[in-house]
């Protein structure tokens, strides 16, 4: 291909259409003196290799799902929750089954992600996944019976919500007591295992949509921004205003509930 005869907006455009690019490709763009063309390979090097980094991390963290295939395991539940540590808000779980052909590079542990990658990471999951199902446990419940049950009891939930039920559970470093199906606690999870990030993923966003939906209730806490946690804006919200019917007494060292 002679690319001296095409302009740079051409090759620019052949570039965004390519599904996959020619082994030679790069080559035949260095051969260009144009400086133009010369930024566009360097851009093009700069993005095939981010696409092998994630490749490569996405080989690394099917493993697990791939030896469980192996076995005859068909519905791979990756489990994980969001919420553990805040003031103030529900905890929140998801149950995700991925299909084996799924292939989401990128996807990794929700608090590594930027928000505008979660949201549409999210719309992705729920769109392709198997099932997912949602587990949600009030403050008023992380009270009545501690944060480790109540983180327990939103993962079984999850579990009970999703459309089918799983051969295998991959949970985010928690072990389920009579659980009906094999389980995996797999600490650090979230960014070892593509279902367990997935489920991260999905638990997050709608944790935070939640939040900001409270922050609309309760605007003085700034719930939308915070999402429950003690930053100094929220404590002093506190200080200020008392706890919401949505904070936990438990956290907040506050005995009785408004």
């Amino acid at each position: 291909m002679n690319f001296a005869e095409l302009s740079i907006k051409e090759i620019r455009e052949l570039i965004e259409k390519m599904d996959e690019i020619p082994k030679d490709f790069l080559q035949w763009l260095r051969q260009d003196s144009r400086k133009g063309v010369q930024e566009l390979a360097r851009q093009l090097e700069g993005a095939m290799a981010r696409q092998a980094r994630l490749a490569e991390q996405w080989e690394a963290m099917t493993q697990v799902e791939r030896a469980l295939r192996e076995e005859g395991h068909a519905h791979l539940f990756g489990i994980d929750e969001v919420g553990r540590g805040p003031l103030a808000g529900p905890v929140v779980a998801c149950a995700v089954c991925l299909p084996a052909d799924f292939y989401l590079p990128g996807l990794n542990d929700s608090k590594k992600l930027p928000a505008s990658v979660r949201e549409g990471f999210y719309d992705v999951i729920r769109r392709d996944a198997l099932a997912v199902g949602i587990g949600i446990v009030s403050a008023e419940r992380i009270d009545e019976i501690n944060i480790l049950e109540a983180t327990r009891e939103a993962m079984r939930l999850a579990i009970q919500n999703a459309a089918i039920e799983p051969d295998v559970c991959l949970i985010d470093a928690v072990q389920l007591p009579d659980l009906p199906c094999k389980q995996l606690p797999i600490i650090g999870g979230d960014g070892k295992s593509v279902s367990i990030a997935a489920a991260s993923v999905v638990a997050k966003v709608t944790r935070d949509r939640l939040m900001a939906e409270y922050a609309v209730q309760y605007p003085q806490y700034g719930f939308d921004k915070n999402a429950g946690y003690g930053t100094a804006e929220h404590l002093a919200a506190l200080q200020r205003y008392g706890p919401s019917p949505i904070h936990r007494r438990t956290f907040t060292g506050v005995k009785e509930r408004a």
